[in-house]
């Protein structure tokens, strides 16, 4: 019996926003390899950018993330090639588990980028200017909305709209709903079945 698996469309994220700062940031920074020994993604969240977050006394150090102001932030507004250095998934699951609903920068790896994509959460590129002016906009005002329009490929924020760039794919991906493929595969399952029922090579005496 097929699944049926509805997977959201998205065409628009709506949230404050909260600055990190710094190029070529890479997912050994977002999340430490120390923290990848478990076994599935629940909590992963309290560890993102945890060296950078705390000393090795567990104390506080001067960073976004610890902000009180930011606690509640859903968009990240990076620099440039964030996310570089290995391949581990467990960056963008622990951003997603600490509340990022989109990412907005220079440029992202693209393999980060991927599995940002593998979780419904876009990564939305703007000139470097723009960043900034963002950036700097954010931390003046912490509590004031962002609006990233996946579909249209824009951000508004104040009283501006600065147009981004979104890879076609994965703007397609995110504005159709298709962008889970597991659950794509759940919901196909029949039609996978009697597809590979039909190959002369599979199964058979």
């Amino acid at each position: 019996m097929t699944e049926e698996v509805e997977i959201p469309e998205v065409t628009e994220v709506t949230g404050t926003g909260i600055p990190i700062r710094g190029n070529d940031i890479d997912t050994d920074q977002i999340i430490p390899a120390r923290f990848m020994k478990v076994v599935t993604f629940d909590g992963l969240g309290e560890f993102a950018f945890f060296d950078q977050r705390f000393t090795e006394d567990d104390e506080q150090k001067d960073h976004p993330m610890n902000e009180a102001g930011y606690q509640d932030a859903s968009i990240m507004v990076v620099n440039h090639n964030f996310g570089c250095g290995s391949s581990r998934e467990h960056a963008p699951q622990a951003l997603m588990r600490w509340g990022i609903d989109a990412l907005i920068g220079e440029s992202f790896a693209e393999i980060f980028a991927g599995n940002c994509l593998a979780l419904g959460i876009p990564t939305v590129t703007a000139e470097p200017e723009d960043v900034r002016d963002l950036q700097n906009w954010v931390e003046e005002y912490p509590d004031a909305e962002i609006d990233v329009d996946v579909a249209a490929e824009t951000v508004h924020f104040d009283d501006r709209t600065i147009s981004v760039s979104v890879d076609e794919g994965q703007r397609k991906a995110l504005v159709e709903g298709i962008w889970d493929t597991t659950a794509l595969m759940k919901s196909n399952q029949q039609a996978i079945a009697d597809t590979a029922a039909n190959l002369p090579y599979v199964g058979g005496d």
